[in-house]
């Protein structure tokens, strides 16, 4: 992975886009579940930062079929 030649497949760049948009997604709504004292639920940003990872997920499950081809 670290050689001068290594290139990422097309396959490994969709995994990872998957695997940050869900992680994002779930981070972004356990801050507003864990964080209790405030009110007021998903405000505006929050819900330009799920869309944006829920973007990044679909982006990177369009990615995985794609095969080994270098990215």
């Amino acid at each position: 992975m670290f050689s001068n030649t290594y290139t990422l497949s097309k396959r490994a760049l969709g995994i990872l886009l998957l695997v940050v948009g869900v992680g994002g997604f779930a981070a972004i709504l356990m801050i507003d579940i864990l964080d209790v004292g405030r009110e007021g639920g998903i405000g505006p940003s929050q819900r330009i930062a799920l869309a944006a990872m829920a973007a990044l997920a679909l982006l990177g499950l369009t990615l995985i079929p794609l095969g080994d081809t270098p990215a």
